[in-house]
């Protein structure tokens, strides 16, 4: 076993908040970090930036001002592959494989626009696709045996902890019944368990986003729980803690997420 840290962090826009993404690795020091919303071309994605960081291997998957994910590492990992879901070719969900063969699935899922019906909403009914295509796509893939991490911006806050009024929020985008039920659905694809959930108690109150809109998002606190740290069951026992680093809300030019930090024993 080796004990790896891993971060899963919306930045929103990578090459605009590389001194809060400096000063994530200066506190915590990860191992791997999967960024969701880079908004940067791979070819212009800060490759000398990262390896001065110490981020040797890099794997990006990103298009021109819009989405992407990217990965980086200090330790090399394998088999990246870039997936395209619901007939788009967004950036949406990377995969590679860690030490020990566990799959680690770099996501970001559309937000879904302000219209929470896909016949009004063009958005919100690809968000709909893209949930339905990769739970069919990992349901074709499930075996007992399957190691995997899925980490990301799954832009769905589904419990009512999730999110600062459930009432308020049961007919906003990320917190509707079709969007739970959906991702329900997903986490039956696989197993998957919510390892933020086994850490924190499922009735207590806590969030990765808050609104730019909010002035003080401390003393507001509206904030929702759309970053997610997804573990199947042949995996879950080596996801040791979790911490989602609320402070880093108050950074300056903070992007409007922050990251969850986890420690895990990977298989030799």
């Amino acid at each position: 076993m080796s004990n790896v840290r891993l971060v899963t962090w919306n930045i929103n826009s990578v090459r605009l908040r590389m001194p809060i993404v400096e000063q994530l690795v200066d506190e915590f020091s990860p191992d791997i970090i999967s960024f969701q919303e880079t908004k940067v071309q791979d070819d212009a994605f800060p490759r000398k930036k990262f390896e001065k960081l110490g981020y040797e291997h890099i794997y990006p998957f990103g298009q021109k001002g819009y989405h992407g994910v990217a990965t980086v590492s200090r330790i090399p990992l394998d088999g990246h592959e870039k997936h395209h879901w619901a007939g788009k070719d967004d950036t949406r969900h990377q995969s590679l494989i860690l030490p020990g063969d566990v799959e680690l699935h770099n996501f970001y899922v559309p937000a879904g626009g302000d219209i929470p019906d896909p016949d009004e909403n063009e958005k919100f009914a690809h968000k709909l696709q893209f949930l339905d295509e990769v739970t069919e796509w990992f349901t074709s893939r499930r075996n007992d045996g399957n190691k995997m991490i899925l980490v990301g911006d799954l832009n769905i806050a589904p419990a009512e902890a999730d999110v600062w009024s459930h009432k308020q929020l049961l007919k906003v985008v990320s917190h509707t019944p079709v969007e739970v039920e959906r991702m329900a659905k997903w986490y039956e694809s696989h197993g998957f368990i919510d390892a933020v959930r086994q850490f924190i108690p499922e009735d207590e109150k806590v969030f990765s986003w808050w609104s730019y809109r909010s002035k003080d998002y401390r003393a507001n606190n509206r904030g929702r729980r759309l970053d997610h740290v997804w573990a199947t069951p042949a995996i879950m026992d080596a996801v040791k803690s979790i911490n989602i680093h609320t402070d880093a809300r108050g950074w300056v030019k903070p992007s409007d997420h922050v990251p969850i930090i986890f420690d895990m024993d990977l298989p030799a």
